[in-house]
């Protein structure tokens, strides 16, 4: 039987958290408090436009403030797409630039954001592919849309749904990208099980992402403000690649694995790495 995830309206006018529910604020668990905290900031990010999310605490010389500041998209890039989706980018890598995309295929993006990555991926699989945004934040919806309208994006659309419940059908999509929103997220293999459930046999998936060599200070891991910098939420390296093979990926490929800069005060960041890398859905 085919499975297929839905996002629905929620009149009660509590927030829709990562794990699919609808939860109150008077019963909110510590995970649900950092995935409030994760939606709060990155529907402030789609408001303040220009002044996009980091990934990184700024003391340790990240670089991900905003498409143009990161250096992760060159020139040609960047004049491709609406100034909007430019500085609502909050990622660590460019999925795009690792993923072999073909004409015509489906693409679906997790934590999509203001739609960078997305239009990106539309070029590549033209008119006759398309390409599915998924993010759980109302702002970043409502601005990624609008940017698809600037950019006359037709073969794009954008979907409101936590990424641990994706809105699609079992083996619908051919490759799903994500850049820097999987640390975002308190429970990891719940998305790399509907990323493996939503593609098809030999389908790919091409992931930027922070990850962990080493611990990290307990102050740090348990302050929401460090999750929504995409540190704390970073996941042990080799305990996060098992999680994708876990999933049923094979073969799982690190692409590029580089340590953050370490500034004053912050030795630990040092641990944190941003890296890229490709997995594949076996074929049956």
């Amino acid at each position: 039987m085919t499975n297929v995830r839905d996002s629905s309206a929620n009149p009660s006018g509590n927030k829709v958290i990562a794990s699919g529910a609808v939860q109150s604020r008077g019963a909110m668990s510590e995970s649900s408090q950092i995935r409030e905290a994760v939606q709060d900031h990155y529907n402030s990010v789609a408001e303040r436009g220009a002044e996009a999310g980091c990934c990184g605490p700024a003391d340790a010389g990240a670089t991900c403030c905003g498409a143009n500041e990161s250096g992760l998209y060159d020139a040609e890039q960047i004049a491709a797409i609406p100034a909007e989706a430019a500085a609502a980018s909050a990622g660590c890598g460019n999925p795009v630039a690792i993923g072999d995309l073909k004409p015509g295929e489906t693409v679906v993006d997790l934590g999509s954001g203001g739609g960078i990555d997305c239009f990106l991926a539309a070029k590549m699989v033209g008119e006759e592919g398309r390409v599915v945004g998924i993010d759980m934040t109302i702002k970043m919806i409502e601005l990624a849309r609008e940017n698809a309208k600037k950019v006359g994006a037709d073969n794009v659309e954008f979907r409101l749904s936590p990424i641990e419940a994706i809105p699609m059908r079992d083996g619908e999509a051919d490759v799903v990208i994500s850049n820097c929103v999987l640390a975002l997220v308190p429970d990891k293999s719940l998305v790399f099980d509907e990323a493996f459930r939503v593609l098809r046999p030999g389908g790919r998936m091409f992931i930027s992402d922070m990850v962990t060599v080493g611990g990290l200070p307990a102050e740090i891991v348990n302050d929401p403000e460090q999750w929504v910098q995409c540190v704390a939420g970073a996941e042990d390296r080799d305990t996060y690649l098992k999680r994708i093979e876990d999933a049923g990926f094979s073969p799982v490929q690190v692409e590029e694995d580089v340590a953050l800069d370490v500034g004053d005060g912050t030795k630990w960041a040092g641990n944190v790495h941003s890296i890229s890398l490709r997995a594949v859905k076996p074929a049956v």
